[in-house]
């Protein structure tokens, strides 16, 4: 990941500041919060993110939410 120097704010700046953090995301797209001089934050769209999952990784969730929805029904066919 390349940082840009521009898009770096200290912890206590964004504290005091947090408006500034976002407008500069707006504009930017991303800000890197820094602690103790050190990156330690990314923030950044929640639009700009993306996901990729695969297909197992898919079905899996998909598998999990279908058994938690219908858990009751699952448990009566097991009996």
């Amino acid at each position: 990941m390349k940082i840009d120097t521009e898009n770096l704010i200290s912890i206590t700046e964004a504290n005091q500041n947090f408006s500034k953090v976002v407008k500069k995301v707006d504009s930017d797209g991303q800000v890197i919060i820094l602690k103790n001089n050190q990156p330690r934050y990314l923030v950044s769209k929640i639009d700009d993110l993306q996901i990729k999952l695969t297909d197992n990784e898919l079905m899996e969730v998909v598998a999990k939410r279908i058994l938690s929805e219908h858990k009751h029904a699952f448990e009566v066919l097991a009996k």
